[in-house]
């Protein structure tokens, strides 16, 4: 066998040096990933709305938060956001 051969073949220890290759897993493997909290979603959407996520939380959340709950939390916060802000006008007017 020559060495060029040896490049077609996938590298098995390729997974073990992906640095992604452990937030990728349990999805991968078929697992439940544990369910997140309300909390965490909050946490998410919050950071979302600011602007400013990690790579690593980022892979946790998308693991972890279903799309029912995020869509659900972000029109919660976005509606909290727009009476904070219609608050502070009214108070500003006053």
């Amino acid at each position: 066998m020559s060495r060029d051969d040896d490049h077609d073949r996938p590298d098995p220890d390729a997974a073990a040096r992906d640095p992604r290759a452990d937030a990728r897993a349990p999805a991968e493997a078929g697992a439940p990933s544990p369910r997140a909290s309300l909390g965490q979603v909050a946490r998410a959407v919050f950071w979302s709305f600011f602007g400013v996520r990690r790579g690593a939380a980022h892979a946790e959340d998308f693991a972890r938060i279903r799309p029912m709950q995020l869509v659900i939390v972000g029109i919660a916060a976005g509606l909290l956001f727009v009476l904070a802000l219609v608050a502070i006008v009214r108070l500003v007017l006053a």
